[in-house]
């Protein structure tokens, strides 16, 4: 029997040292037999896929070259499933941050539930998975000329800042949700300027145009449905066209010029007001005090005169004469002539005490008019006699009392 026949053992007839059927297989270092490593492969493939391994020992070389073949394919192609089931599966994960949520496309139907932030795993290939970020503020500029409501022509220039209130809405209502929002907000510049006078947009009407165009904004982006919410609409500058600007330049100066005299006028007005409130309650309070002042001397005089009434009923001459005597006293205290009646005739001697009193001052030079010492009185006491006796020589004697003065003790 021949070394290669069938169910040959071999017995040490393989001229490569083989022990039966292979050619290659050498036990003393002869190369590997290839056919015996894909038959491994397969058996270890079909063994990890539930197969079972093929049996080539009874089989004849032909039959058994094509189950060694088919078995190698089968694990093989096993083997790339696997591989591909892993890939599959780790491309699944994927990570939503806290600022996020994700919005799940089933084969193009959106799911009514919304990731939340974290480790997340879908299906890839079916499931698609779109992030959304709901935390960051965006902000769109816009600028253009515009026509207002009295025809002149503007340059207006507003900032846009817009959160995503809706990820669902923002990710699946509207193809383009920014786009939408440009053309809202031009909508709603546009009618909200053309309803406004120039001069409202230029100076102090601003935040009102910003106000209208954000609420008229906002009203669009619900009706489209596109889950944005306007937060803050800014009128950055507003101006008129280069032609006019040095124009609206001057008028602008003249009401700032307007204004600050009207300041300038309340100040005025809240200074003197207060002094003017307050000088007439002065005035008030003065007339007040004398008209008090004036009702009590009254009160006062009527119940003197009522207790003289009185008195007079009682004593009639001596009141008579007492009031006589305080009225003369009254009014010869606050004069400095003296009249002195001489006796015998009908001449009455005048004695002017204010100039001859002019002559007596005092060492320090300055006229004494209200205290007199003893030595003065007598230097006055005879000044008068010498001008009585002048006088009397010119008719008949008369004679003339003088009483000296005394001095203070």
């Amino acid at each position: 029997m021949a070394w290669n026949e069938p169910g040959n053992k071999g017995n040490g007839n393989d001229p490569w040292g083989g022990n039966g059927g292979g050619r290659r297989g050498n036990d003393q270092g002869g190369p590997p037999d290839l056919d015996e490593v894909i038959r491994k492969l397969s058996k270890t493939l079909n063994g990890l896929l539930g197969g079972k391994g093929s049996n080539s020992s009874g089989g004849s070389g032909s039959g058994g070259g094509g189950s060694v073949s088919s078995g190698a394919s089968v694990g093989l192609l096993g083997g790339l499933i696997v591989l591909a089931a892993v890939v599959w599966a780790a491309l699944g994960f994927y990570t939503i941050d806290e600022a996020e949520r994700g919005v799940v496309l089933r084969f193009g139907k959106i799911q009514e539930e919304v990731v939340l932030p974290g480790l997340r795993w879908n299906p890839p290939l079916i499931d698609q998975v779109e992030k959304v970020n709901i935390s960051r503020v965006n902000t769109r500029s816009y600028s253009s000329d515009m026509l207002t409501t009295d025809e002149n022509i503007v340059t207006v220039a507003i900032s846009v800042q817009f959160v995503v209130a809706d990820p669902m809405a923002y990710a699946v209502m509207v193809r383009d949700p920014q786009l939408g929002l440009d053309q809202a907000v031009e909508s709603a510049v546009r009618h909200v300027v053309g309803s406004t006078t120039m001069d409202r947009v230029l100076t102090q009407g601003r935040a009102d145009v910003a106000a209208e165009v954000r609420n008229r904004a906002q009203s669009y982006m619900e009706a489209y449905g596109t889950g944005i919410m306007i937060t803050q609409v800014n009128v950055e500058n507003a101006q008129p066209p280069i032609a006019v600007q040095a124009a609206f330049d001057d008028v602008i100066r003249a009401r700032e010029d307007e204004q600050r005299a009207q300041n300038q006028a309340l100040a005025y007005a809240n200074r003197v007001i207060p002094e003017a409130r307050g000088e007439a309650q002065r005035i008030i309070e003065q007339a007040n005090a004398y008209r008090d002042q004036v009702i009590a001397r009254a009160q006062g005089e009527a119940s003197r005169f009522e207790q003289l009434l009185t008195e007079y009923s009682r004593a009639p001459e001596v009141t008579r004469e007492r009031l006589y005597i305080d009225a003369i006293q009254e009014v010869l205290s606050n004069t400095s002539k003296v009249l002195v009646d001489v006796e015998g005739g009908n001449n009455m001697m005048f004695l002017p005490l204010d100039r001859m009193m002019q002559g007596v001052t005092d060492a320090s030079g300055a006229t004494s008019r209200l205290q007199l010492n003893s030595q003065q009185i007598r230097d006055l006491a005879d000044q008068v006699n010498r001008e009585l006796s002048s006088q009397s020589t010119t008719g008949d004697r008369a004679r003339v009392q003088t009483v000296p003065a005394r001095g203070p003790r």
